[in-house]
């Protein structure tokens, strides 16, 4: 009995309606984990500049040190616009991907010239 439940409950899942649902739930999530990849990226990589130039700066005899905020607040702000532009990129890849998979989703041409996709007309 629990087996067949469980059975019921993923056949209704596969049902076109729940499948868009949850495929459009996994492209956000995936946007998202792009989000946060692509913004700690950005992060890792000034940080790492910054260390670079604070380094060459101790080295140097009569050097002024290298402010942080200088480094880190431009890079935060980059980080944002590139992490979000990634992010929206996938959503509206995604989103389209799905409204296309969509059953019932017409093609541009069949919009164009009003007939549905799947009606047969029998000829003469």
């Amino acid at each position: 009995m629990l087996i067949a439940a469980a059975r019921r409950r993923v056949a209704a899942l596969r049902q076109p309606v729940p499948a868009a649902r949850i495929a459009r739930a996994l492209w956000m999530a995936w946007a998202v984990i792009v989000w946060n990849v692509v913004f700690d990226h950005v992060i890792v990589v000034a940080g790492r500049h910054y260390i670079g130039a604070a380094g060459r700066a101790a080295s140097a005899p009569a050097a002024l040190p290298v402010n942080m905020d200088a480094w880190m607040r431009p890079a935060v702000t980059r980080g944002f616009w590139i992490a979000t532009v990634s992010g929206a990129a996938i959503l509206l890849v995604g989103f389209a991907a799905v409204r296309l998979a969509a059953p019932g989703a017409q093609t541009p041409s069949s919009r164009r010239m009003g007939s549905d996709p799947l009606k047969v007309t029998p000829c003469a």
